[in-house]
C-alpha cells in the first residue's frame, strides 16, 4: 500500500484528470440509463405468471384492463360519449362499460341491478380501460385530461405512472433535504468548517460514478434509483471521516502535508477495507433473492460502496493535499461533549439494562414473524397522495373488482363451456366472460365477424376475461386466485396460463416469502467471517451480530406491534441493509474494547470503550438516521416511504443496542471472549483510531 499511496500522490495531476473524466463520462452515461417501474418484471422466470404473461403478449394484441376511470355525474348518453373518447386516444386499445355487458336498447331500470351498478351507480360511470405499457405515464395522463373534471383514475397503470411521476419529482427533492442535513451533523462533529465540504465531494463523486456506471446493467428498478444515492451517501462517509482524521492527527505531529497523507492512507486503508467489506457482504446477500429487485439493488448497492472505498482512497487524499491549507485556515473547537459521565452511567446500570432489552427482543423476534404484508402495487403508495385518495374513492362507490385472464387451448369447446360454468360458481367471483358464453360452443369462430371476439380467441387460446371482487393482495384475492388455478388443474392440468394483478402479486408473495430465510442467512455468515477473520476470534462475531440482530428483530417488531401493515420489499431489504450497514459500529466498539483490554481491567475497558466511540458511532449513525426519515417523509411512493423509515429508526435502535446492550455482553462473556481469540495486539485499526 505504501508505494500505492506515493504513487497518487505523486501522480495526483494525472490521477486528478482521470477521476474528472471519469466523472464527465459517468454523467453521460446516467442519462442512458432505463427505469423499470413494473415489479412483475422481477419476478423470476419459474414463476407461473412470467411465462403466461409472455404467452399471452405473443397471442392477444390487447391485455386485459389496467385503468378504472371514474367519471363523476353524466348520463348514459354522455357516457358513452366518453368511453368513445377513451377510445380514439392514441395508447388505449380498449374500453369497456356497460354497454359491453347489457343492452342499452332496454331500459338500465329494467335491468339487473347488480350488473347495472357495477359499471353506473348514482350518475357516475366507471370504465375499465386497456393502455399500451410502453408509455404508460402519457397513456394515463391522456385519459385523465380526456375525462370529466373530477375523475378519479385508479389500477395497475394509474400505480405505475404514479410512481414515475413520484420516482422523478423526489429524488433531487429528497437531496436537497438531506444534504443540508448531514452538512450540519458534519459540521457539529468535525475539527475544520472545511472538512465536511470535502467528504460530501468524494462521496458525492462516487455517488455520480456508480449511478453513472449502471449503463452495464441496461436498466435499474425505481426501488433502486429511489434508494441507492441515499443509502451509498449514508453507509460510506465514515471511511471519509476516519481517513481524515488520521491525516490531521499526522499533521498535529508535525508531519509535512504529503508525508502525512501517505502514512494516513498506509495505516488506514486495512481498517477501511475490513468496513467497506462487512457493508459490502450485506448488500451482495440481496443478490440471493429470487426476486430479481434485490439482485438489482444488492450489486448497484455493493458497486457502490466499493466505489465509495476506491474515491475514499483516491481522490480524498489528492483533494485533501490541495486543500489542507484551507482546513487548517477554518479549524474550529469540537462541538461534541465529553461521554465519560455518560459512560459511567451504562456500566452502574448495564446488567439490568441487558435484562431489559433481552425482554424486549424476545418478543420482538416473534412480532417480526408474524407481521402483516403488502406484496404488490397497493403498497406502492402513501397515505394522502392522490392516487391512493382516488382509489379508495373508487372502491367506495363501486367496491372492490379485480380482473384476471386465463388463456385456454381451443379445440374442446364442451370442456371450456363446464370450465366457465364451474369457474361462475367460485366464492368472489362476480362474473365471466368467454368465447363460450358468449358467442357460444355452436358458431365457429370463422363465422364470427364481431372484431370485439377477437379479444377471447387466438389462433392457439380461447381467452376468458374473470373479474372478482376483490383487492389486488390479500386474503381473499390469494384465496380466488388458488381457487381459479385448482380449477384450471383439474380440466387442464399445466396447459392454462393465468395472468392479473392479483396473480403477480400471489406469484410475488411466493417467491418473497421464500427468499427471506437465505438473504439473511447469507448477510449473517458473510459478515460474521469478515468479523472473524478482523479479530481472529471465534466468539466476538457471534456477540456482535447478535447485538444488531437484536436491533433488527426490535425494529422490525414493531410494526406488527403498532398494527401497520408492512412492505415485503421493505422488510426483506431491511434485514440485509440494517445489519450491513450498521454492524460497523459493533465492530468499531469491539476493537477498541479488545485494545484496550490487552492493558485494562474488562470493566475499565468497556467504561473507556463507551467514552472514546460515542461519537465516532453517533456521526454515521446521525447520517443514516437523517437519510432514512427524509426518505420516509418526503417520498410518496410507500415502498421507498416504509423502507426509509424503517432504515432511519433501525439505525437508531442499532447505536443504542451497540452503546447500551453491547457492553454488557462484554462484561459477560469476556472470559470466552478472551479463550476464543488468537491474536496478540493488533495494529490500531480504523474503529479505535476514529474514536482516539
Amino acid at each position: 500500500m505504501e508505494r500505492l499511496a506515493k504513487g497518487i500522490i505523486h501522480h495526483r495531476r494525472i490521477v486528478m484528470a482521470l477521476v474528472i473524466a471519469l466523472l464527465i463520462a459517468s454523467a453521460f452515461f446516467l442519462i442512458g440509463v432505463d427505469i423499470n417501474y413494473k415489479l412483475s418484471d422481477y419476478l423470476p422466470e419459474s414463476a407461473p405468471s412470467t411465462g403466461s404473461i409472455d404467452v399471452m403478449e405473443e397471442h392477444f394484441a390487447q391485455g386485459i384492463p389496467n385503468l378504472n376511470v371514474l367519471v363523476p355525474d353524466v348520463s348514459i348518453m354522455e357516457a358513452l360519449e366518453y368511453k368513445e373518447r377513451f377510445l380514439n386516444l392514441e395508447g388505449v386499445y380498449d374500453v369497456m362499460w356497460l354497454d359491453d355487458t347489457v343492452d342499452l336498447k332496454v331500459p338500465i331500470e329494467q335491468q339487473e341491478e347488480e350488473t347495472v351498478e357495477s359499471w353506473y351507480k348514482d350518475g357516475d360511470a366507471l370504465f375499465r380501460v386497456s393502455v399500451e405499457t410502453e408509455q404508460v405515464y402519457d397513456n394515463v395522463e391522456a385519459v385523465r385530461q380526456e375525462a370529466k373534471e373530477g375523475s378519479k383514475l385508479s389500477g395497475e397503470a394509474a400505480n405505475e405512472a404514479a410512481v414515475q411521476q413520484a420516482s422523478t419529482d423526489e429524488i433531487s427533492k429528497i437531496l436537497m433535504y438531506v444534504i443540508p442535513l448531514v452538512l450540519v451533523v458534519l459540521l457539529i462533529t468535525t475539527s475544520s468548517w472545511f472538512e465536511p465540504v470535502l467528504f460530501l465531494v468524494t462521496i458525492g463523486a462516487a455517488i455520480l460514478i456508480n449511478e453513472g456506471t449502471n449503463i452495464i446493467f441496461g436498466e435499474i428498478s425505481y426501488v433502486t434509483q429511489a434508494t441507492s444515492a441515499i443509502l451509498q451517501l449514508a453507509v460510506s462517509m465514515d471511511y471519509a471521516i476516519f481517513l481524515l482524521h488520521r491525516f490531521l492527527r499526522y499533521r498535529e505531529e508535525g508531519q509535512p502535508i504529503e508525508k502525512a497523507m501517505q502514512h494516513a492512507m498506509v495505516s488506514s486503508v486495512s481498517a477501511i477495507t475490513a468496513s467497506a467489506t462487512t457493508t459490502v457482504f450485506g448488500f451482495l446477500a440481496l443478490t440471493l433473492m429470487d426476486f430479481r429487485i434485490g439482485v438489482d439493488l444488492g450489486r448497484v448497492l455493493a458497486k457502490g460502496v466499493f466505489i465509495s472505498y476506491l474515491s475514499v482512497v483516491i481522490l480524498l487524499p489528492i483533494l485533501t493535499i490541495y486543500t489542507a491549507k484551507l482546513i487548517d485556515k477554518t479549524h474550529h473547537r469540537s462541538f461534541i461533549p465529553s461521554f465519560d459521565r455518560f459512560a459511567k452511567g451504562v456500566m452502574a446500570i448495564c446488567k439490568p439494562l441487558a435484562i431489559l432489552l433481552i425482554l424486549v427482543i424476545l418478543p420482538s423476534f416473534f412480532a417480526q414473524q408474524n407481521n402483516t404484508f403488502i406484496y404488490g402495487s397497493s403498497g406502492m403508495h402513501t397515505e394522502g397522495s392522490q392516487i391512493k385518495e382516488e382509489s379508495d374513492a373508487i372502491k367506495e362507490q363501486f367496491g372492490q373488482a379485480q380482473q384476471m385472464a386465463i388463456l385456454l387451448p381451443i379445440g374442446d369447446e364442451a370442456r371450456e363451456k363446464d370450465f366457465v360454468d364451474e369457474l361462475e360458481t367460485i366464492e368472489y367471483i362476480t362474473s365471466v366472460t368467454a368465447y363460450a358464453n358468449t358467442v357460444g360452443t355452436q358458431i365457429p369462430y370463422e363465422f364470427v365477424t364481431d372484431p370485439s371476439v377477437d379479444q377471447l380467441r387466438s389462433e392457439e387460446y380461447s381467452r376468458v376475461i374473470i373479474t372478482a371482487n376483490t383487492s389486488d393482495e390479500g386474503e381473499r384475492a390469494f384465496e380466488t386466485v388458488e381457487a381459479i388455478r385448482e380449477t384450471a388443474d383439474q380440466y387442464y392440468e399445466e396447459s392454462y396460463h393465468l395472468v392479473g394483478e392479483s396473480v403477480i402479486n400471489y406469484d410475488l408473495m411466493d417467491t418473497i416469502t421464500a427468499d427471506h430465510g437465505k438473504v439473511t442467512f447469507a448477510a449473517i455468515i458473510g459478515i460474521g467471517l469478515v468479523i472473524a477473520l478482523t479479530f481472529r476470534s471465534l466468539s466476538l462475531p457471534i456477540i456482535l451480530i447478535l447485538t444488531i440482530q437484536g436491533a433488527i428483530w426490535i425494529n422490525l417488531g414493531l410494526p406488527y406491534i403498532r398494527g401497520m401493515d408492512l412492505n415485503f420489499i421493505g422488510y426483506q431489504i431491511i434485514s440485509a441493509v440494517q445489519l450491513g450497514a450498521t454492524v460497523d459500529y459493533g465492530i468499531l466498539f469491539g476493537e477498541t474494547y479488545m485494545q484496550r483490554r490487552t492493558f485494562l481491567e474488562k470493566r475499565e475497558s468497556i467504561q473507556q470503550t463507551i467514552s472514546e466511540t460515542a461519537p465516532s458511532i453517533i456521526t454515521p449513525a446521525g447520517i443514516l438516521i437523517i437519510a432514512g426519515n427524509a426518505l420516509g417523509v418526503i417520498s410518496s411512493n410507500g415502498v421507498i416511504s416504509q423502507l426509509g423509515m424503517i432504515l432511519g429508526r433501525g439505525a437508531l435502535i442499532s447505536v443504542t443496542m451497540v452503546l447500551l446492550f453491547l457492553p454488557a455482553l462484554l462484561l459477560v462473556f469476556d472470559g470466552l471472549i478472551q479463550k476464543t481469540t488468537f491474536s496478540g495486539k493488533k495494529k490500531g485499526t480504523m474503529k479505535n483510531e476514529t474514536s482516539e
